[in-house]
């Protein structure tokens, strides 16, 4: 089956940490741009951290710039998002993306339309 299924959610308190994983199956995600997105209740879809087909192209939304950090790996199949020094305003259902026809980081984290794939989320609950 072809999906990608994101994992590593749940409550944090803040300053806490969190890491989590979008792991691909049925396809590879070498010739993909992939990303993170999140969406809160009310709020619009923000991309959080995208990673473009070359190596070294990333991107981070201005929010997250400094406590986020995306790392791919195409071997295994799988994108990650280490986020430190949590806070309450990062609560959100995070999902993660890939897209075929997309190749830089920042284009993908803008991109306001649909994905190739996407998964169905993961819950993310900043609180003391």
């Amino acid at each position: 089956q072809v999906q990608l299924v994101e994992s590593g959610g749940g409550l944090v308190q803040p300053g806490g940490s969190l890491r989590l994983s979008c792991a691909a199956s049925g396809f590879g995600l070498d010739r993909y741009a992939v990303g993170w997105f999140r969406q809160a209740p009310g709020k619009d879809r923000e991309g959080v951290s995208c990673a473009g087909k070359d190596k070294d192209d990333t991107y981070y939304a201005d929010s997250v710039k400094g406590r986020f950090t995306i790392a791919r790996d195409d071997a295994q199949k799988t994108v990650y998002l280490q986020m430190n020094s949590l806070e309450p305003e990062d609560t959100a259902i995070y999902y993660c993306a890939a897209d075929e026809f997309i190749s830089r980081a920042h284009h993908l984290c803008e991109w306001g339309g649909s994905h190739d794939y996407r998964g169905q989320g993961t819950q993310v609950t900043v609180s003391s």
